[in-house]
């Protein structure tokens, strides 16, 4: 499924998931009725071997960090779809393992003041804001109170306030999006496959990457609404390996 879309920047719809409602990215760079615990199984071997190589490579990129490349080098053809840059012919399916894994989410951090670094470096960069309204721009974007995805096989699990519910979900295909600055990016949709209290019908997936590839962080998008959750351009709840540190995190950021 291939559909071109026009977004405006201004539409905002931050809701819950575990409710009987829902919920609706970064430019570049679930939760409320009474959830039947759903525990996560240990995982397959192929997950397993996912989040080791993850965190090797996190522990390599510390090593190297006074250096500020990670291993995060991008080539030429790399960069320019990652800012959003490519051909419609380039954007391929995926699977839902290129984000299996176990994740968290960045909010905490940022509320902490971990990322505060991160926003300073934005505006020593750009004369569009300052850090503190860099801040206050990913604060929106940032916010959730799903605070961990574990994603195995097709099982997606979501966590909120020690709560977790799990349901399979099955691709639905994906959506390329126009922004108003003229940039692009691709959304991976994905369906519930049955239909389960308190999950959202539809998830979406933003990582700045069109083709099939093990995501290192992605922004999350859900609701019951597939149409309204693509015009979300506001609010994109952001994950990244669960055994990553603020600090880490943040000089990740910084990499990009």
């Amino acid at each position: 499924m291939k559909n071109s879309l026009t977004k405006g920047i201004g539409i905002l719809a931050i809701s819950s998931l575990l409710a009987a409602g829902c919920q609706s990215a970064d430019s570049s760079d679930v939760e409320q009725e009474t959830p039947s615990a759903s525990s996560v199984s240990a995982g397959s071997s192929e997950t397993e071997t996912r989040s080791e190589q993850r965190e090797r490579k996190y522990e390599q990129g510390n090593e190297q960090e006074h250096n500020h490349d990670h291993g995060h080098e991008l080539d030429e053809e790399t960069q320019k779809i990652y800012d959003g840059i490519f051909e419609d012919s380039q954007v391929k399916d995926r699977p839902l393992s290129d984000w299996a894994g176990d994740w968290q989410s960045v909010y905490p951090y940022l509320k902490s003041g971990e990322l505060d670094e991160v926003f300073a470096d934005k505006a020593l960069h750009s004369d569009e804001m300052t850090a503190e309204e860099y801040k206050e721009y990913y604060t929106v974007g940032y916010k959730t109170d799903v605070d961990r995805v574990v994603i195995e096989e097709e099982t997606v699990t979501f966590f909120k306030d020690g709560k977790e519910l799990s349901g399979e979900y099955v691709y639905d295909g994906y959506e390329i999006l126009t922004y108003e600055a003229g940039n692009r990016g691709v959304r991976f949709v994905f369906k519930l496959a049955q239909e389960t209290a308190g999950l959202p019908q539809f998830i979406q997936f933003s990582d700045h990457s069109i083709f099939p590839t093990d995501a290192s962080h992605y922004h999350l998008y859900w609701g019951d609404d597939r149409q309204a959750l693509l015009d979300e351009v506001v609010n994109w709840p952001t994950y990244y390996p669960s055994q990553m540190d603020g600090h880490t995190i943040a000089h990740e950021m910084m990499a990009h």
